[in-house]
């Protein structure tokens, strides 16, 4: 670390003709960049997402990067860091070893989709009328579902996410508890604020990433959309007295 810092001096000191201060300030400060982000890489213990190639050689490992225009947010258990688009070469999902192991669900004697979903819900803590509303308007409660982007069954997971959450998708017991966890983290992750539901339906639609951008549901139509529909469907389901 000293070394880079005698480096970091050297070149602001370095005066030739060609070189005007304010041009020796931007090199330190893309040095100084370039050292912070090998230093993220490094001190990562994230478990396995997406691997980030960025475009000056450097690799990020996340839990999840959502492209948006021209930038693009890498959500992390430390928060979400934000990368113009240009900095980017690609984004993979990573074949992460230490992923977590396919999960042993437990199956009840009755096999149907309301049934699985109803366990799936008492298992992790999560509302059955939020669980059933997600999966209606994912799938329509069907497993042979994919939807243009490649998510997949009654919970339209992605295939990262489903590695991450360490199910088989398209197995229905597992799309569904997979779906289910992956509600409940994102229930904790906004515990305590006024807005936790409608943040936590918009991040398992829009990604994390997005809601941190925005501060609440992002203005994209599909996500207010997709919001809306689960809230009205919840509340017609509260007004019916079904739980």
């Amino acid at each position: 670390m000293s070394a880079f810092f005698a480096l970091l001096i050297r070149l602001l000191r370095y005066k030739p003709d060609s070189l005007t201060p304010r041009i020796r300030l931007r090199l330190g400060l893309m040095l100084l960049r370039n050292i912070l982000f090998g230093m993220v890489v490094c001190w990562s213990t994230l478990l396995g997402g997406q691997i980030v190639k960025l475009q000056n050689g450097l690799t990020m490992r996340v839990e999840k990067a959502d492209r948006d225009g021209d930038q693009v947010f890498l959500s992390s258990n430390s928060g979400v860091q934000i990368l113009a688009a240009s900095e980017v070469k690609s984004i993979e999902d990573e074949p992460d070893p230490n992923k977590r192991p396919i999960v042993a669900v437990v199956r009840p004697k009755e096999t149907s989709t309301q049934a699985l979903i109803r366990a799936s819900a008492k298992t992790h803590g999560v509302s059955v009328q939020l669980v059933e509303s997600i999966a209606s308007v994912e799938s329509g409660m069907r497993i042979n579902a994919v939807s243009p982007k490649g998510a997949i069954g009654v919970m339209q997971l992605m295939p990262g996410t489903a590695r991450q959450m360490g199910v088989d998708p398209h197995d229905v017991a597992q799309n569904i508890d997979g779906g289910t966890r992956l509600m409940r983290e994102l229930l904790n992750r906004y515990e305590g604020d006024p807005h936790q539901l409608t943040k936590a339906l918009a991040a398992y639609n829009a990604g994390p990433g997005a809601v941190a951008r925005y501060q609440g549901i992002p203005p994209y139509r599909e996500t207010r959309n997709y919001v809306k529909k689960i809230m009205n469907r919840i509340d017609a389901a509260g007004a019916t007295g079904e739980q």
